[in-house]
């Protein structure tokens, strides 16, 4: 097959963007031709490894080829960004103009057998209507759902689109649901294909004396991935050998916010800024603990790579996440259930004390059963991550592909 991909912001850094690469790399390994059309910040350059320069063509913001910073499907992005909800009118038209131009100046060059889009949002919506006499597949990676509440104008449109789509790819039966309800989209046309991690990087090894328990948080500085609540949870940790490794970019505010909590720890937090997948593979293998103690998720990927990095787990009993994970248990995962949250990524004030309290318990739980029993369960934790390596997440793409071929 001769495979379109279309991601409307930086093919790396986010979730999103670290899938993206991992799909081309699967459909080159497996004989497919593959071509990237993507939004990029002014200073990207996509590792030539990923796929060949000659088969990408990138829109650049930033005053170059849009005038402003690169809206981000997350408010808070590990770069400089724009968020949706500001945009103007003008700013959209042009945006989507872009988009537009740059898809059809693709297709022109490469003349694709299926497009697979990333994101049930603007640039999926651009792509349906430009190249609408083309099967399509779109991924939904969460954060697309959420833009829906944060900016329900620009949203007006994409549902329409959406429902044009031939098939769209859900990470687990929750979010399918979510996909159906939002977008009334047929759910007969909903395949769920999870995420997938990289096997031959993320995998178990021998950990260090568990002397000092070494914790991970991997992910945006920022307050909807619960860093912010993480690092006030340690004040209420009593006297155990812990030292907190960080691992992520952000921007603004929120970053600021996090960077000057974690000097207060005086060397016990240690902040590494945004590593490559081999480096935090690398981290990952000799961390005991990773937490990720986020208010909203679709499902995380880097769960799965740390367990698979045999990690024991903390995290937030979110939908996405419980479905995955709430069979194993808390000899390798321990959940922190949520309150009402205000909005669709914090909680109400007025319970961010209990949550502290509550997440600092956990951990200090976590710290002890590491230094009575350093060996993670990888048995228990290999049943849930030997379906989500990339060569099997890929499979179910390819057949999901083959599918949309077949109905168009």
């Amino acid at each position: 097959m001769r495979i379109l991909h279309i991601l409307s912001q930086a093919p790396d850094f986010t979730g999103s963007g670290k899938y993206i690469q991992a799909v081309i790399k699967r459909a080159a390994a497996r004989g497919h031709e593959n071509f990237l059309v993507a939004g990029i910040q002014g200073d990207f350059i996509l590792d030539p490894r990923v796929i060949r320069p000659e088969n990408t063509l990138f829109l650049k913001f930033d005053g170059q080829d849009l005038g402003y910073p690169i809206p981000g499907m997350s408010d808070v992005m590990p770069y400089r960004s724009t968020v949706f909800s500001s945009l103007t009118r003008n700013q959209t038209a042009a945006y989507e103009r872009a988009f537009a131009g740059i898809i059809q100046k693709a297709c022109d060059r490469f003349r694709p057998d299926i497009v697979h889009t990333h994101h049930l949002w603007l640039a999926s919506k651009v792509a349906r209507t430009v190249l609408a006499d083309l099967p399509m597949v779109t991924t939904c990676h969460g954060t697309c759902l959420r833009q829906l509440t944060l900016c329900p104008e620009l949203g007006k449109d994409v549902g329409e689109a959406c429902r044009k789509i031939d098939r769209v790819m859900a990470l687990g039966r929750y979010q399918k649901d979510q996909i159906k309800r939002i977008h009334s989209i047929d759910p007969e046309k909903i395949d769920i294909v999870g995420g997938g991690y990289d096997d031959t990087l993320f995998f178990s090894s021998e950990k260090p004396c568990p002397g000092q328990v070494h914790m991970l948080y991997a992910g945006k500085l920022s307050r909807a991935k619960g860093l912010v609540w993480l690092l006030r949870s340690l004040d209420r940790i009593g006297d155990l050998p812990w030292t907190l490794h960080i691992a992520g970019g952000g921007s603004g505010p929120e970053k600021e916010e996090s960077l000057g909590l974690a000097q207060r720890f005086k060397g016990r937090v240690i902040v590494h800024g945004a590593l490559s997948h081999d480096r935090l593979a690398a981290l990952m293998s000799r961390s005991h603990i990773f937490i990720l103690p986020s208010f909203f998720e679709g499902l995380p990927l880097v769960l799965i790579e740390a367990l698979a990095s045999g990690c024991r787990i903390i995290t937030t009993s979110l939908p996405g996440t419980m479905e995955i994970l709430g069979d194993l248990g808390s000899t390798m995962v321990e959940m922190v259930s949520l309150p009402t949250l205000e909005t669709i990524d914090s909680p109400y004030l007025r319970d961010m004390e209990d949550l502290e309290k509550r997440l600092a318990r956990i951990i200090e739980r976590s710290i002890k059963k590491t230094i009575e029993n350093p060996r993670p369960d990888m048995a228990a934790a290999q049943k849930i991550t030997q379906e989500y390596t990339w060569e099997r997440v890929f499979l179910r793409i390819e057949k999901t592909y083959k599918q949309a071929i077949r109905d168009y």
